[in-house]
């Protein structure tokens, strides 16, 4: 390799590449772990194998690399692949970047032009028996469960014709049915997004098209047992200004937001749309409907987080924009026309929440999600937004009460995934990589979910860094048999 990254966050300290596909049997355990926790947690992350064609870019477009912590009787392995792409493909023929800004085809390489270039960098999801990598703007990568080889572009035997699957899924837990949808769903910055729906064998069984109010970068939606929910924030594309050479992505403080909610046994033709001043989120806690009311909760900001994003809508955000963050309940009356709707602060301002999954789509009583504590110490690069999380924290939903864990060392922590216990009355267990900047290491956490505050049961050592994922998902090893 000729040419070195770039000298930006997104490619420094903890966010330096790692381009490491590893094999490491049975990692160094310290503490307790239990010996239920028997499964598979899938991470994807994005990890680029070339430095960008132009000199520069996000994060998020690194390559797709999928890893697996396989939890056995007390025992942990450990496995990291690339999701081989078309894009990745190439880019390794020619031993070198061809591809140009972020979600911007217009700005590849004449050689790659038409390319499928999606990184599938994301979330993995399980489901019907098949393990998938998801990236918003193109089609699922089915990849092996146990070797982590990838096996193909997935779309239903054909049947989806969405040209994009979304990287949030939400699986019903008492059907086994999967939703899902994509935006942008018949090309770039197009206005038409599918709604869709896979039985519990995982089988395309319904897709449906509608429009929003304008191209809106839609990662994440809600689902419960009787409604479907779209957020549509005003982090906007525009597609000639990507021919021009652009951005895909700005923001738009002049925009509102708006959303869309259906009923579970409707069509989207029965869409109600609400509407509120410009905001912006990125993940949805859980929703759930209460007679006439459908709750969704979340956290809540005033722009678009990432930097790119801010540069490119020349945004510089304030100590006032930043204390904006909350975690918040909106509640919509559906037996009421119009676009207005009641909005409640849950807790304090944060990102990546989880519930356990028996409790999606229902009234529900705790949540987790992560913040960044100032008190627990200065603000530490990791990930695409730039500084990290360093406080995990449980939150109960009625009553606003909050446990809270964070080091005493220069530690910031990516996502959690929750672990289900087959004890009665046990909420639990969480899991989360925490990146440890004193030694450009990494070690994986395993609380009680019930007692976060208490610190880790147990440490699962790892001999070398691992880059800041997206998003994973955990899989029992009951499912995956």
């Amino acid at each position: 390799m000729t040419t070195n990254f770039p000298d930006s966050f997104d490619y420094q300290g903890m966010n330096a590449p790692m381009r490491v596909e590893c094999d490491i049997y049975d990692l160094i355990v310290e503490g307790n772990l239990p010996k239920e926790i028997n499964g598979s947690w899938y991470r994807t992350i994005p990890d680029p194998q070339y430095p960008p064609l132009l000199g520069h870019d996000t994060y998020l477009s690194g390559d797709g690399m999928i890893s697996s912590f396989k939890f056995e009787n007390g025992h942990v392995d450990f496995k990291m692949k690339y999701v081989m792409t078309d894009r990745l493909k190439a880019e390794r023929k020619a031993r070198r970047g061809l591809f140009g800004l972020y979600r911007n085809p217009y700005t590849d390489d004449p050689s790659v032009r038409g390319l499928n270039r999606c990184v599938n960098n994301t979330t993995p999801v399980f489901h019907g028996g098949r393990l998938l990598a998801l990236k918003e703007d193109g089609l699922a990568m089915e990849i092996h469960p146990e070797t982590l080889d990838t096996v193909g572009v997935f779309n239903y035997k054909g049947k989806l014709k969405s040209q994009t699957m979304t990287a949030h899924t939400r699986l019903d837990p008492d059907t086994g049915e999967l939703c899902f949808f994509g935006y942008e769903a018949s090309g770039l910055a197009t206005r038409d997004v599918s709604y869709c729906v896979a039985d519990d064998e995982g089988q395309l069984v319904s897709e449906e098209w509608f429009q929003v109010p304008y191209v809106s970068l839609m990662h994440d939606f809600a689902v419960t047992k009787e409604h479907v929910i779209f957020p549509v924030f005003p982090t906007t594309a525009d597609l000639d200004r990507m021919k021009a050479g652009g951005t895909h992505w700005v923001f738009e403080p002049d925009k509102d937001t708006f959303i869309g909610i259906m009923p579970r046994d409707g069509h989207v033709t029965d869409m109600h749309w609400f509407r509120r001043p410009a905001c912006s989120a990125f993940h949805f806690m859980n929703a759930y409907t209460e007679g006439k009311f459908v709750h969704l909760d979340f956290g809540i900001g005033k722009y678009a987080p990432f930097p790119f994003i801010q540069q490119a809508s020349h945004i510089h955000p304030t100590p006032e924009d930043m204390a904006f963050g909350r975690v918040v309940r909106w509640t919509f009356d559906m037996s009421k026309p119009g676009e207005k709707f009641e909005e409640y602060n849950l807790a304090p301002a944060g990102d990546f929440p989880r519930i356990a999954n028996k409790d999606h789509m229902h009234d529900y009583s705790i949540g987790y999600y992560q913040r960044f504590d100032p008190t627990a110490g200065p603000p530490l690069v990791a990930g695409p937004v730039g500084a990290g999380f360093n406080t995990l924290s449980r939150l109960e939903v009625k009553s606003g009460k909050i446990k809270s864990w964070h080091s005493n060392k220069p530690v910031t922590i990516q996502e959690e995934v929750h672990i289900p216990s087959k004890q009665p009355g046990h909420e639990g267990y969480l899991a989360l990589v925490a990146d440890l900047h004193d030694t450009q290491l990494s070690d994986v956490l395993v609380f009680e979910a019930e007692h976060v505050d208490k610190g880790p049961i147990a440490t699962i050592k790892m001999p070398l860094r691992l880059r800041n994922q997206v998003h994973g998902n955990w899989v029992d090893a009951e499912e995956l048999q």
